[in-house]
Formats: C-alpha cells, structure tokens, sequence
C-alpha cells in the first residue's frame, strides 16, 4: 500500500516472526462538539454536528476494508452518559460489524471511557477486550492458531499520565503491543521493553522518540474541537513484517480542519493589503488541505505602523471573509481575526507637535513605566504613583457608567495591561490620523 514519504517511519528489530496489521486509533470524544466558534454558519451546521462520529465511523470502516489483524483503541472514545444513545450506538455497530468480520479489538480505556461508567445493560460483543483498571492483562494474538503478538493492555485509573509500572509482565519473544491511555517520558517507556505503544490523551498526533523500538505513538482525536488542536487528525495504521519491521503510517479522517495562521507587516505590504492576503491564503490552504472545510483563526502582527492603511476595519474584514468563503463548498470559515497593534509607531509620529505627537509620547510613558515595573527588583522600592495607569480617576469623570464597569475600568489585571494599553494606543493613532476606529479588534 503507497504512503507518503513524510507519513511513514521505519522501524527495525532483529527478532523473526509473523507479518501483521493493525489499526490504532484514540480519543474518539464522542460527547464533545466542535467549538471555538462564536457563530454557526447555517449551510455548516449539520455538518459540525456529525463530524466527530464521520470521523470515528471512519476509523471502523479502515478498520473492516484495511485487512488488519485487530484493533487497537487506546482510550477516551466517549463518556457513555454524555454521548447518550447515539454515540453508544455508533461504537457498538462498529464493534458488531468488526466481531462479523472475525476481528479483534483491543481497548484501554482512559478517563472519559471509564469503565465503571458502561452500563452493564449493555455488554460488548465477545471480539472486544476492554481491558481492566486495576491490573495490565497479557493477551497472545492468533492467527489461524499462531501467535503473532503479544497485547499487553491497562485501562487508566483516572490519571493524565501513564502509570508505566504498571505494565510489568513476563516477557515473550513475539512483537509485543503496549496499550495505556496517557503519556510517559521516553526513559520510562523504554523501560517497559514494548516493541509499539499505543498511547492515548493527546488530541494531536504525537509520538515520543526512543520510548519503543517500533514506535511510541498517541494517533490523536479523528477530529479536532478546537483551535488548540489544528492540522491533520486520524488513526495510523502499523504494518509489522516477519523480520519485525513496522511500518507506521497516517491516515487522516478529519471533515473540518482548524488552522492557525499567523501574518506579518512584510507579507501586508507584498500583497498590497491585508484582505488581498488573506484571500490568496485561503485559496492556498484549501488546495494544500484536500478538499475539507476550514476553520481558520488569523493572528496579524503589525510590527510595523506604516502598514497600517493596508489593514482596514478588522470587524468588516471578518464580515466579508465570512461572506466570501465561509459559503463555499468546502468552506473556508474564518473563526477569529486577531489584530496585534505595533509596539512602535515611527519616531517622526512622536515627534510632532500635535496632539498625536502628545498622545504617543504619554502611551511611551506608561508602556515604560510597566516595563520597569516588572523588570525592577524588590531593591529598588515602590514604584511612584505615576508609574501605574490609573483608570480609576478617568471613570469618576463619567457618572452615567455602571459600577461594574467603573471597577472593571479601574482594576485591570496586571497581564493584561500591557495589551489593553496596546489597542488603547492603536484605535487613538487611527482616530487622530483620521482612519476608522475598530471598536472589536479581536473578533
């Protein structure tokens, strides 16, 4: 079967035995929705909704059409009360079919999956081992009365790593599989004497280098929920041959995609302006994502203040990004556009004579003056009054203002000072240069 060159390892061991195939996958979550949205695009809506089962149902499906010898689930598929009957439904079809086509599934449960929470109303079909919390079983998989592997599997007991101790059994001379919801360093994998990890508990693929000869790898959810989980997500498939090289390789099951991408002053410029850009980007990261919808979060820096024309009104970008292709099939969703203001406006600005010479040199002052304040040491003293931006005295000018917002005004946390004072400076160099002010400039 062809891969691509970046999605396969290699991996040797010295040992001779039978050739094999499995797919290993995790963290199915089938009680969570996808998120980080503030809007739900109405022509998406049915497809966010059933994106993360498409996604699962496409693992069984690899899983029937692949000829593998098991399954490996490597915990946190679903909370059986949160996803209710419908997500229970799509597991058990899944293990049903797999237990018709005479193939065995593997599953350590992790924190979501506990297994005190199944319903004892509801038993797996017999092809499924759902392994217990208390102890690590040792299972020798057959084939046609062969052993071809050793299944070494522990459920979680609740806690976010893995508790590799716990993993100790007789060793064998066959490729031998460890199954553990969690993550070790690769020290204390490699202890374990595990040909392949199947790891659970990252969303994301990860793999750890030198935790198993094979390989230590936690697949990641099918579908990502959020920005924190952007790129590809799937399942991997390993092929173990006679001589006990594995092969490992991805597979992406993902419907919607998040994407974070980040934007510079330089690349502003060489497009002409900041929409020009982001409309080329958008026709480049659909081609490079195969045809699968976007959800993008844009996070523009404007190290430079000369660039500034080219940005425009942050809030109307997003409207018309939204109109433009968000509609599109796929769609190309824009989550959130994030604008960070320039540290720096340009010397001539603060030099001038005018109110927007005074109003860059008083924002100089305060940016200053926190800067020594969290870099001066306890030597130093008590910063004077007036190295602290005080808002307070400028909300008693201001009756009609509620007392909730006169105290959020005037008790701003100290990590967020810096940035407020930032978009603070930003929206009054536009009002006094005569630009538009953006009122929302994280949308």
């Amino acid at each position: 079967m062809a891969c691509a060159a970046e999605n396969c390892r290699f991996k040797e061991e010295t040992m001779s035995g039978e050739s094999f195939r499995f797919v290993h996958a995790s963290d199915f979550h089938l009680e969570t929705p996808l998120g980080d949205l503030d809007h739900l695009p109405p022509q998406l809506r049915a497809a966010m909704a059933t994106a993360p089962r498409d996604a699962a149902a496409a693992v069984f499906e690899a899983a029937l059409a692949e000829n593998i010898d098991f399954l490996v689930l490597s915990g946190d598929l679903l909370h059986p009360v949160a996803a209710g009957p419908h997500g229970m439904s799509l597991l058990l079809d899944g293990f049903e079919k797999l237990h018709a086509a005479n193939t065995a599934v593997y599953w350590a449960a992790g924190i979501a999956d506990d297994p005190k929470q199944w319903p004892e109303a509801v038993p797996l079909p017999p092809n499924v081992t759902l392994f217990p919390r208390d102890r690590a079983v040792a299972i020798p998989h057959q084939r046609a009365g062969r052993t071809v592997c050793s299944i070494i599997g522990r459920s979680s007991e609740g806690r976010s790593t893995l508790h590799v101790a716990g993993f100790q059994t007789e060793t064998t001379d066959e490729f031998t599989v460890g199954i553990g919801h969690g993550i070790a360093d690769a020290s204390a994998l490699s202890g374990a004497r595990m040909d392949y990890w199947a790891l659970g508990g990252p969303h994301n693929h990860t793999e750890i280098e030198g935790g198993a000869p094979a390989g230590a790898v936690a697949p990641g959810s099918p579908q990502g929920r959020n920005s924190d989980e952007s790129g590809p997500h799937g399942y991997v498939v390993v092929d173990v041959d006679a001589e006990h090289t594995a092969r490992i390789r991805r597979v992406e099951t993902d419907r919607f995609r998040y994407l974070n991408v980040a934007i510079d002053s330089d690349e502003i410029r060489s497009a002409g302006s900041l929409r020009n850009l982001l409309g080329q980007k958008i026709g480049t990261l659909t081609n490079e994502h195969g045809g699968r919808h976007l959800l993008i979060s844009w996070e523009v820096t404007l190290d430079n203040a000369e660039v500034l024309p080219s940005v425009g009104d942050p809030t109307e970008l997003l409207r018309n990004l939204r109109r433009d292709h968000g509609t599109t099939n796929p769609a190309a969703w824009t989550t959130r556009l994030t604008v960070r203001p320039p540290h720096n406006y340009p010397k001539s600005w603060q030099d001038e004579d005018t109110i927007l010479g005074d109003f860059l040199r008083a924002s100089k002052k305060f940016a200053g003056a926190r800067v020594r304040s969290t870099t001066a040491d306890d030597s130093a003293g008590p910063s004077s009054p007036g190295d602290r931006l005080d808002l307070m005295p400028f909300t008693e000018e201001h009756t009609d203002l509620s007392s909730t917002a006169s105290s959020l005004l005037g008790d701003v946390p100290a990590d967020q000072r810096e940035s407020i004072l930032a978009d603070a400076t930003l929206m009054g160099v536009e009002l006094l240069r005569g630009g538009k002010p953006s009122w929302g400039r994280k949308s």
